[in-house]
């Protein structure tokens, strides 16, 4: 099993930065190193704890690729990211430059995006069936190729299209088709479209992937995902970071107290 990125860590103190996002966050402030010692890492914590803008910052500094049509270098919504990307200093076992960056929120627009193309293809293929009437079979078939062949690669790629699936089963569905071996993996709260059972199919799926010397860093809020054997998970509620046992996690005490009774949960509310 691989581990591609070794760690991360500050070029210099942030004394001297201005205060403002994403240096002001504390846990920014307090980043000196931190070490990557297994091929799936989780970044756990509460909303606004930082761990999306660690992940995000990773991203622009190993230049990862999206499934959107941003790119991490033009994407406006990660522009102070990239500042800070700019004084972030990796450190490789060996340089990779496979593998993806992905935001739940990138999901849900690249399945919407797609459903779009499929649709106008399956109009533009309509269109010329139409124009073609009259015409030889061969001219009708050159007239819908270029639709049928767009067509059959979404096919091959994700199925019967990602507007027929859940989005649960559309996610793993991406996921899977764009996976490289030996690649580095960046994903930001992937359990959001994800059901309690696929996202223990999705463990299943990264337990195949790291076989395949793949490495994962995962902002998760998930305590199925957390679960994975011999993860490191990093506490992002905790000024500076640390990492921390399964156990240990708030979600995780949460939940299982919740399960255990929680119609005493409810009854505070």
């Amino acid at each position: 099993m691989t581990v591609h990125l070794r760690s991360i860590s500050l070029q210099h103190r942030l004394e001297d930065e201005p205060v403002y996002f994403p240096f002001s966050l504390p846990i920014i402030q307090s980043l000196e190193t931190l070490e990557f010692t297994s091929p799936v890492t989780f970044f756990v914590g509460e909303n606004g704890s930082g761990k999306s803008t660690v992940l995000e910052t990773i991203a622009c500094a190993v230049g990862s690729i999206t499934v959107s049509s941003e790119s991490v270098t033009t994407d406006n919504t990660l522009e102070d990211i990239r500042r800070l990307a700019n004084q972030l200093r990796c450190a490789w076992t060996k340089r990779t430059r496979k593998g993806f960056f992905l935001r739940a929120e990138d999901f849900f627009g690249f399945a919407k995006k797609q459903a779009q193309i499929r649709k106008e293809l399956e109009q533009d293929l309509r269109d010329a069936d139409g124009e073609s009437r009259g015409r030889s079979a061969l001219a009708a078939e050159l007239a819908g190729m270029p639709y049928k062949r767009e067509l059959a690669d979404m096919q091959h790629r994700y199925g019967e299209g990602m507007d027929t699936h859940s989005h649960g089963e559309s996610f793993l569905a991406l996921f899977q088709s764009r996976f490289v071996p030996g690649g580095l993996y960046l994903l930001d709260e992937p359990e959001a479209p994800l059901s309690p059972i696929r996202q223990m199919a999705m463990i299943s799926i990264l337990r195949e992937m790291i076989e395949q010397d793949a490495q994962f860093i995962i902002a998760t809020h998930s305590p199925i995902l957390m679960a994975f054997p011999q993860a490191v998970i990093y506490d992002f509620d905790s000024v500076p970071i640390k990492e921390v046992k399964y156990q240990e996690i708030e979600h995780v005490r949460l939940m299982r107290d919740f399960l255990d009774n929680p119609t005493a949960y409810i009854s505070r509310l």
